[in-house]
């Protein structure tokens, strides 16, 4: 009995998670006042975000090249094994899986605190008073925005790990760059970067559209605010590793 109802929980939720994204996906009514909110959310949801990208993307590309050297490396190896597994680490995982990991907990609380105040101080009932379409017009800005700044910030989460390696390679002299250079460049294959790409841009809809129906579905005061950016970065970060493996699966 317990599983059913859990069942039945699990099933009614997605069933409104769909009628939401059906509400919010449609053609909006004003499209200069739509472009206008999609611009706020790109800067708000995506260049605000560069910052600890580059940041945690730094550190992480010099830290997978100073395990390399130092764990794995060995003379049965070739000297380029250390660029190469740093190159490969950031393109296949960190720069779109780990780091949207990461973004779900930044752009995902915000989205899903944001719309969940807007619900508890009424905001989103006056809108649908005026005969707005709310969640049109509140919603898509943000999936469009935080889906078009995402692959900008896998190229730039990418470029900076490899910036991270070769900082490695000059200061801390474990390594000399032109051995890390020959390892990033031993068989790339370009389609990993739009692999990287795809897989992004679908965890980017999961995170907005998420966050975005736990906010918008707040029903009580700011504890219920606090509580649905707890679910929506939760609920975000399980889906992403989810899909994560079937995308893999697909495009590799």
């Amino acid at each position: 009995m317990f599983i059913f109802n859990l069942l039945c929980k699990y099933l009614t939720t997605f069933g409104s998670y769909l009628l939401l994204m059906g509400r919010s996906i449609a053609m909006p009514d004003r499209m200069r006042m739509f472009f206008k909110r999609y611009l706020k959310e790109m800067s708000q949801l995506g260049v605000d975000s560069i910052g600890i990208v580059l940041l945690i993307s730094f550190f992480i590309g010099a830290v997978i090249c100073i395990q390399m050297k130092v764990n794995i490396q060995s003379p049965w190896m070739p000297r380029w094994v250390s660029g190469y597994t740093t190159r490969e680490i950031m393109l296949l995982e960190f720069s779109s899986s780990i780091m949207c990991l990461i973004l779900a907990g930044k752009v995902g609380s915000n989205i899903a605190s944001e719309l969940g105040t807007m619900r508890v101080t009424q905001q989103i009932d006056a809108l649908d008073i005026m005969g707005v379409n709310s969640a049109n017009y509140l919603i898509l800005p943000k999936l469009l925005g935080l889906v078009t700044m995402m692959p900008f910030l896998v190229v730039f989460s990418s470029a900076m790990g490899i910036v991270g390696a070769y900082s490695t390679a000059y200061v801390g002299h474990l390594l000399p760059p032109d051995d890390l250079t020959l390892g990033i460049q031993h068989s790339f294959n370009a389609w990993f970067i739009w692999m990287s790409i795809i897989k992004s841009m679908f965890f980017a809809f999961i995170i907005a559209s998420v966050s975005s129906f736990f906010g918008y579905q707040v029903e009580g005061g700011s504890v219920e605010v606090g509580k649905a950016s707890t679910d929506a970065v939760v609920c975000s970060s399980v889906l992403i590793l989810f899909s994560d493996v079937f995308l893999t699966q697909l495009l590799s």
